[in-house]
């Protein structure tokens, strides 16, 4: 009878079974399945995307395509909040220090005319309007972003 062959195998038995059945791996895989990136709630022909909502970020193709994301990001603080809207990448610096704080701004790709910028920042704290990435990111919003292109920035 198969409930008394079930009762007889080994609890951590049963419980790989249960995780086989339940989907939790797929035949003949050779370790987890790697997750699809999340699509950006961003229209083309938006480069990056932000969703302030949910403080993930997206590097986009400009059609609609990912090439980077979500990667999570830190924004503006209550009383200088990060905007939301549509803008244009406006200028680029590599190593860059705000003139309001004095701090490094590394990777900066700054998006409205008041300093507003992605840059490489803390992601345990909000920023005074910028969008802050880890290093990796920041970097890689740098190499990839240029003048003009399009930004998005959702609530």
């Amino acid at each position: 009878m198969l409930h008394q062959s079930v009762k007889a195998l080994p609890v951590a038995t049963l419980w790989v079974v249960a995780f086989l059945l339940i989907g939790g791996a797929t035949a003949g895989a050779a370790g987890p399945a790697a997750a699809a990136p999340a699509e950006a709630p961003c229209a083309a022909p938006a480069r990056a995307c932000v969703d302030l909502s949910d403080q993930r970020a997206w590097l986009l193709d400009g059609r609609g395509g990912v090439l980077r994301g979500p990667v999570p990001i830190t924004s503006g603080i209550l009383s200088q909040p990060t905007p939301a809207g549509e803008f244009r990448v406006t200028r680029k610096a590599r190593e860059h220090t705000s003139s309001i704080t004095g701090t490094p701004m590394p990777y900066s790709v700054f998006f409205d005319h008041r300093g507003r910028a992605f840059h490489a920042g803390s992601l345990q704290r909000p920023s005074l309007g910028c969008i802050h990435l880890s290093d990796d990111d920041a970097a890689a919003f740098f190499d990839s972003l240029q003048i003009g292109d399009p930004v998005e920035i959702q609530p």
